[in-house]
C-alpha cells in the first residue's frame, strides 16, 4: 500500500473511532438523563478549568468547562463514578451550582490540554491576571463619556502599570459608552487603542509603549485561553466578565501584522439580541410580511448584508418570536456569539470536520422543526439547506449579497440549480444599520421648496401597502452633538430593510431568467420598499438624517 493511502486510511480509521466514542457518550448521556457535550465543538474555558486541579480532574475523569458567576458546567466521562461524584460534591460545598454534562474521553483529553495555560497563569510573576469585575463595574459607573475615558488613559503610567488595569479600563470604557468592539493596533513606534461606537472607530489612546503592548497582548491571550508562544498565526478565543446581574462575553481575534500583533475584541452584550420581533423598528407593512413568512412550517428565509449589519440580531428576533415548547430549534453557528435559552446551539469546528455542510447533514437527522445555519458559503451547504426547506423544515440562514434580489444570482453562482430555488424560497431580506440622531441635541431643519416637492413625489410613488398617513406631518432633523452622545450627534443604531417574498411568480421568473434585472422588475411589481427608501422614511420620522442614509446606501436617487 502506498504511504499516502496508508495515511488516508489511518485518518479515516481515527475519525471513525472518534465518532464511535462520541456516539457512545451521547447514548450514555441519554441513559443517565444528562445533556451530552462534544468538547471538540464547545471548547473549555481556562477560567473554569482552574476550579479543579489537573491531577484531580484526570483522576475523576471530568473537567470544569464553563463558569458564569457561581454556575459551573462540568463535563464528565461518567457522573456515576465515585471519584467524579466526590469532585462534584467538593465544588458544591464551595457554593457552586453545578450542571453536569457527559462527554467522551477524547473530549476530556482535549479539555485537559488547556491546563498548560492554567500553569502559565499560576507561574506568571509580573502581576495579577484575573479581571476584577468590581473594578470594571466601578469604572463603568465613573466613565460616563468618551472624554473621561481618554483622560483616564492619559493618567495611566504604562511603565509601572500591569496589563490588567489597562484591560479593565478599555473594557469598562467600551461598556460604558456602548462600543461594539475594542481595537488594539500595533504601529512602528507605539500602539493605539480604538473603540467602535455605532459602526465608527474612535481613538481612545494612541501612545501605548510597544514593550507594554507586548505584555498586554500576552495577558489577553491568557485570559482568552490562547497560546502565548504563537505570534505568527491568527488565533480566536473568548472570555466572560460579570457586570451586575448580566454577563458579557468578549470574543477575541488576534492576527499578526507588520510591527506586532493586532487584536479585535467583540463585546457580546446579551441585551443586544434580547429584543423581540416588534422591537426591530419594522413598519407595519413589513412586519406583516415577516409574520406571514416566519409562521410557515417550512421554506427558506435568507438574510443578506455585510458583516456587522445586524443580521444575527434580526434572525434571533425571528427565532425568539417562533420559539415555544412544541417545536425544536437547532442552530449551526461560526462561532456561537450569544447563548439562546430554549434553543440547541452548535458551533462549526473545521478541525474536527464539523463544517456547515457536515453539521447541517447531522442536524437534519435530529428531527428539528426549525434550523438556523449561520451562513451559506458553498454549494453543498446551499443544497442541503434547500432540500431541508423542501422536506418539512423552516430554514433560516445568511448570505453575502448587496441587496435582496442579488440572493438568487448568488445561489446560482454557487452552483445551485434554479429549479430548486423557487419552490424553497419564502423570503429574502436585505438590511443595513444606520445611526440614530441623539434625541437630546438633534436640531430641526426646515426643508426648502425643492426638497419638499421631492419628498412629496417620493411619498406618492411608494407602494400602496405603506401607510402614508404616518408621514403627512413629517419632521427633518440634523446632528448637533452634546455630552449625552459624546458630541457625535448620533446615539445608537437602527436597521433599514428590504423584503423580497417568494411564491409562484418568483419561481416562474427564476426558471425563465434569474438575472438581477428580471428579479428587480418582479420586486417592483411586488411593491418592494428598498433599504434606501426605508431609510428615508426613518428620516421623515425624525430618527436619522439624509446624510447618514446616504453614507450607508449611497447617494439618494430622488424619483
Amino acid at each position: 500500500m502506498e504511504p499516502q493511502n496508508q495515511t488516508d486510511l489511518q485518518i479515516r480509521l481515527a475519525r471513525l473511532k472518534r465518532e464511535g466514542e462520541e456516539r457512545a457518550a451521547e447514548r450514555l448521556a441519554q441513559t443517565l438523563g444528562h445533556p451530552y457535550v462534544d468538547l471538540t465543538r464547545v471548547p473549555a474555558v481556562v477560567d473554569a478549568l482552574k476550579l479543579i486541579p489537573e491531577v484531580i480532574a484526570r483522576e475523576a475523569k471530568l473537567a470544569a468547562i464553563e463558569i458564569k458567576a457561581r454556575k459551573v458546567a462540568v463535563a464528565t466521562l461518567n457522573p456515576e463514578l465515585p471519584a467524579t461524584k466526590k469532585a462534584i460534591n467538593d465544588l458544591e460545598a464551595k457554593k457552586y451550582e453545578i450542571k453536569i454534562f457527559v462527554t467522551s474521553f477524547a473530549g476530556l483529553e482535549q479539555a485537559w490540554r488547556l491546563y498548560r495555560f492554567v500553569k502559565n497563569d499560576a507561574e506568571d510573576i509580573t502581576g495579577r491576571v484575573k479581571i476584577e469585575e468590581k473594578r470594571v463595574e466601578e469604572l463603568v459607573r465613573r466613565l460616563t463619556s468618551f472624554d473621561a475615558i481618554r483622560e483616564e488613559f492619559r493618567g495611566l503610567d504604562f511603565i509601572k502599570t500591569t496589563p490588567i488595569p489597562v484591560i479593565e479600563l478599555f473594557l469598562a470604557g467600551a461598556l460604558s459608552i456602548g462600543a461594539s468592539d475594542v481595537h488594539l493596533e500595533c504601529g512602528e513606534k507605539s500602539a493605539k487603542i480604538r473603540l467602535r461606537v455605532d459602526g465608527l472607530l474612535h481613538d481612545a489612546f494612541n501612545e501605548v509603549p510597544l514593550k507594554n503592548y507586548t505584555t498586554l497582548i500576552a495577558r489577553l491571550k491568557l485570559i482568552s485561553g490562547l497560546k502565548i508562544n504563537i505570534r505568527d498565526a491568527s488565533q480566536d478565543g473568548r472570555f466572560t466578565i460579570g457586570l451586575g446581574r448580566k454577563e458579557i462575553e468578549v470574543r477575541v481575534s488576534i492576527i499578526p501584522s507588520e510591527f506586532g500583533e493586532n487584536v479585535v475584541m467583540r463585546i457580546l452584550d446579551p441585551e443586544a439580541v434580547s429584543i423581540g420581533l416588534r422591537s426591530l423598528d419594522l413598519r407595519d407593512d413589513d412586519l406583516a410580511i415577516v409574520e406571514r413568512q416566519v409562521n410557515k412550517p417550512n421554506g427558506l428565509i435568507l438574510n443578506t448584508g455585510p458583516t456587522g449589519s445586524g443580521k444575527t440580531t434580526t434572525i434571533y428576533a425571528f427565532l425568539r418570536y417562533i420559539n415555544n415548547s412544541e417545536i425544536k430549534i437547532i442552530t449551526l453557528e461560526d462561532p456561537i456569539e450569544y447563548r439562546f435559552e430554549g434553543v440547541e446551539q452548535t458551533q462549526v469546528d473545521a478541525e474536527s470536520g464539523y463544517t456547515f455542510a457536515n453539521g447541517l447533514k447531522a442536524i437534519v437527522r435530529q428531527d428539528p422543526d426549525v434550523v438556523f445555519v449561520g451562513e451559506i458559503r458553498d454549494l453543498e451547504t446551499a443544497d442541503i439547506a434547500l432540500q431541508a426547506s423542501l422536506t418539512g423544515h423552516l430554514v433560516l440562514s445568511t448570505l453575502h449579497t448587496n441587496d435582496a434580489v442579488g440572493a438568487v444570482p448568488r445561489l446560482i453562482n454557487l452552483g445551485v440549480k434554479p429549479v430548486s430555488i423557487g419552490p424553497a424560497l419564502n423570503l429574502v431580506i436585505a438590511q443595513r444599520l444606520i445611526r440614530k440622531l441623539c434625541p437630546d441635541c438633534k436640531k430641526p431643519v426646515e426643508p426648502g421648496a425643492e426638497t419638499k416637492e421631492k419628498i412629496k413625489k417620493f411619498l406618492d410613488d411608494l407602494p400602496k401597502r405603506v401607510d402614508r398617513s404616518k408621514y403627512e406631518k413629517y419632521a427633518i432633523f440634523e446632528a448637533v452633538g452634546c455630552d449625552a452622545c459624546n458630541h457625535f450627534g448620533y446615539k445608537g443604531r437602527t436597521a433599514i430593510f428590504e423584503f423580497l417574498e417568494g411564491g409562484g411568480k418568483l419561481e416562474e421568473t427564476i426558471l425563465k431568467e434569474a438575472s438581477e434585472v428580471s428579479l428587480r422588475k418582479l420586486a417592483n411589481e411586488q411593491g418592494i420598499v428598498t433599504m434606501q427608501e426605508d431609510g428615508i422614511l426613518k428620516v421623515l420620522r425624525g430618527q436619522s438624517s439624509f446624510s447618514e442614509v446616504e453614507s450607508v446606501t449611497g447617494k439618494i436617487g430622488w424619483q
